[in-house]
């Protein structure tokens, strides 16, 4: 019997192109695991009008953790368009099933590591080292939305007096996505950022928030981070606007250590940290909860590269890096990771992005070479 059981989810476009890649590495390594295929993805809303069937969650509640390729999205009319006729006209409403996953199994620290490595001709510097601590269930990304907006919700919200102004546009021509953020929450992540940068010797922590107009939930969030840091003397704490950091991260990236925020703006930032070291095709991340985690890189389906192992497969490597070390594989993660870092730096095999005229398997050829 394998030592672990892992849900294998390529998903969708190049998620596909990208796992592949990452098992001739893990089989390399000779990681001890049983991979249980899992359906998730655009097609299975197509054709059975759920993204994340009940019987992908039944496979996750009997492993130990979750790699996931990649997800297709899109907007509410496009999804409805490419439903299959004979579901159409069923209430069935498209729901991102990652953002489903996460909340499902209370994931609630998305933790994305942003690293540049030497030989990248894509990084914007090379002294680049932060990693970014997301709130992952709450936020503007909770999923509590309404179009049109229900009379019982408008009176709700008139406790606010602001709200009687939008009365005159007409509840049918109204759309809220709401930000709700809990005390619980803003706590559980603040933590996570605080310990894990003073276990890694890290010496910053900033917070990337807009409380001066979010009062609110940006001001829940800024308190409770404020609160944090009495925790830890020794790490720098500091906080930068949403809009502002975008221009810090451009002008000084390397001044900066680790981040945390709520939901979207870890989203925002997240991204913006991955420019400055190549891009998505080098960005990782780790959905977290207190039992159980899935590991997924932050870049996106690309259907139109499907099947064609052109894109880079190191936000998938680097992502299964972070697996092995949750599992407590510390030793073959610093192995995964020395082997992608020392590829990086020959610079003899890269994808078209980097450059090269390798494939997403040759990649990994390579990688397998020197981490096995």
């Amino acid at each position: 019997m394998a030592k672990y059981k892992i849900a294998w989810m390529p998903g969708d476009g190049v998620g596909v192109d990208v796992m592949n890649a990452t098992k001739i590495v893990l089989d390399a390594m000779k990681f001890d695991a049983q991979y249980v295929p899992a359906d998730i993805g655009w097609e299975l809303w197509r054709k059975e009008g759920n993204a994340l069937p009940d019987r992908t969650v039944k496979i996750l509640k009997e492993t130990d953790c979750a790699l996931f390729g990649a997800i297709t999205s899109k907007p509410k009319e496009e999804a409805d368009a490419e439903l299959d006729p004979s579901l159409r006209g069923k209430g069935l409403a498209y729901f991102s099933p990652i953002v489903k996953l996460r909340q499902l199994f209370n994931l609630h620290t998305n933790m994305r590591p942003c690293k540049a490595y030497p030989g990248n001709p894509l990084n914007y510097r090379n002294d680049i080292d932060q990693v970014v601590f997301r709130e992952n269930t709450e936020g503007m990304y909770g999923g509590v939305e309404f179009f049109p907006l229900p009379n019982s919700v408008f009176d709700a919200l008139c406790l606010n007096p602001k709200m009687k102004a939008f009365e005159s546009k007409g509840l049918e021509n109204i759309a809220i996505s709401t930000r709700i953020v809990s005390r619980q929450g803003c706590e559980n992540i603040c933590r996570q950022a605080f310990e894990f940068a003073h276990k890694n010797k890290r010496k910053r922590v900033t917070l990337v928030e807009k409380p001066n107009v979010l009062r609110e939930t940006g001001g829940l969030m800024t308190h409770v981070f404020r609160q944090m840091a009495k925790d830890f003397p020794a790490l720098r704490a500091d906080e930068a606007n949403i809009d502002a950091i975008c221009m810090w991260m451009f002008k000084n990236p390397q001044d900066y250590d680790v981040l945390v925020a709520e939901n979207m703006f870890g989203d925002i930032v997240s991204d913006l940290c991955a420019g400055a070291v190549g891009g998505l095709g080098f960005a990782s991340s780790a959905n977290i909860g207190d039992k159980y985690a899935v590991f997924e890189p932050t870049h996106g389906s690309a259907p139109k590269y499907a099947g064609q192992y052109k894109v880079n497969p190191m936000a998938m490597l680097l992502t299964a890096k972070m697996m092995l070390d949750w599992l407590g594989e510390a030793d073959r993660a610093a192995r995964l990771e020395a082997a992608v870092a020392r590829v990086i730096k020959e610079g003899k095999v890269r994808t078209y992005d980097m450059g090269g005229k390798d494939s997403t398997l040759d990649v990994a050829r390579a990688i397998a070479q020197y981490a096995g």
